[in-house]
């Protein structure tokens, strides 16, 4: 569904539902080039906004009760503003009430709200529709409410719904791109400090094509959490606050003391940090076969030091290797299934769909989908 097409989608049922129209906000989800699983580490990332998103719709209620309706999962839900306690299963509800408590817990006061949201962000992609849709929400409250909160308050607000109300120890690269994201450009990001800078994405001749794998494996949540208790293992063994503050020569010298698959977990997240920095040299100095390098160096690393790729992911990235007209790819996102990222010859683009989508179905007997992203502004309102 087409962006202006969601946006009507929203704004009509809002208007069915309440009788009003609603304040408008369009938060959207986002890529990540390279950097990944760096975030929660306090190192380096480069991400960017992109064309897909959530539309939001939303206005104060004279009632008791906020009503929230999700119209891809068909479903509703009355909020107590005064009990935010979690449900007895994580769902959509879980991110919404997280945020809202959040923004209690600054001693806001947030009366009821009715709100209907809905996104084309595609399910299970990797591309963060759970950021896009924290901001969307704490972004239209802070304007609804005049709550005077700015975007890096928004965004620590939507981190700590994650993680107080969903349970993932997320770093902020996806709450960041969604909120600050540039058109056209990326944005290269030190998540110590969070300071940033809005790099042109120079790809002229080149499309950035996302090969969803449609592949979601069931220990992908809790591998997640595994790999940040192994960072923090090695972090406690080296005394230093995250990974950030360690080099290679720290990471040997605890070798012995550590187990072996904290010890490549560490060792992964060093490499990618240099990885982001070598891959902003690249684009500065428009060397796309870097960049293209970088992008295999990293799936390397993913998938055989970190371990979070599958056997679908490590397929694509193989096959896009033998594709001349494809200058990198690699897995993107938390890992055990969702997209590889390609960058790809514009001219070759129709080829490339085809070559991967029969592969892929030759293989696994079950359809990957490709789609073309384009680099988007950040959350905003827009109506």
């Amino acid at each position: 569904m087409k962006n202006s097409e969601l946006i009507v989608t929203v704004q009509e049922k809002f208007l069915q539902e309440f009788d009003q129209k609603g304040l408008m906000v369009f938060s959207p989800g986002r890529i990540n080039l390279i950097g990944e699983h760096t975030d929660y580490n306090n190192g380096f990332v480069f991400p960017a906004a992109i064309d897909k998103g959530i539309a939001l719709a939303i206005e104060k209620s004279e009632q008791p009760h906020s009503r929230i309706l999700s119209l891809d999962m068909e479903d509703e839900m009355l909020m107590d503003m005064d009990n935010f306690a979690q449900g007895e299963s994580l769902s959509w509800k879980s991110y919404i009430k997280g945020v809202v408590a959040e923004i209690t817990k600054m001693g806001h006061t947030i009366p009821a709200f009715n709100c209907v949201f809905k996104g084309n962000i595609p399910v299970g992609a990797g591309l963060s529709s759970s950021a896009a849709l924290e901001n969307s929400l704490g972004f239209a409250l802070n304007e609804l409410y005049d709550l005077d909160l700015n975007k890096e308050q928004l965004i620590r607000i939507s981190q700590r719904a994650e993680h107080n109300y969903v349970g993932v120890q997320c770093g902020i690269m996806d709450q960041f791109a969604s909120m600050f994201g540039k058109k056209d450009h990326a944005l290269f990001l030190d998540c110590k400090t969070l300071e940033s800078l809005e790099v042109p994405i120079p790809l002229v001749d080149y499309e950035i094509v996302l090969v969803n794998s449609n592949v979601k494996h069931d220990l992908a949540e809790s591998a997640y959490n595994d790999r940040f208790q192994s960072c923090q293992e090695i972090c406690v063994k080296l005394g230093k606050e995250s990974l950030r503050e360690a080099t290679l020569v720290d990471l040997e010298q605890i070798k012995p003391q550590v187990a072996y698959q904290d010890y490549v977990k560490g060792l992964f997240v060093l490499q990618e940090n240099e990885r982001v920095l070598n891959f902003k040299s690249a684009l500065e100095n428009n060397d796309l076969d870097r960049v293209g390098e970088l992008l295999y160096e990293s799936h390397e690393g993913l998938s055989n030091l970190y371990e979070v790729s599958c056997e679908e992911l490590d397929f694509l990235v193989d096959l896009a290797k033998q594709k001349p007209y494809v200058l990198g790819s690699r897995m993107m996102g938390g890992g055990f299934g969702g997209c590889t990222i390609n960058i790809v010859r514009k001219s070759e683009c129709d080829e490339f769909e085809y070559a991967f989508a029969k592969a892929f179905k030759t293989k696994y007997h079950k359809d990957c989908s490709i789609y073309k992203v384009a680099l988007s502004e950040g959350t905003r309102v827009i109506a």
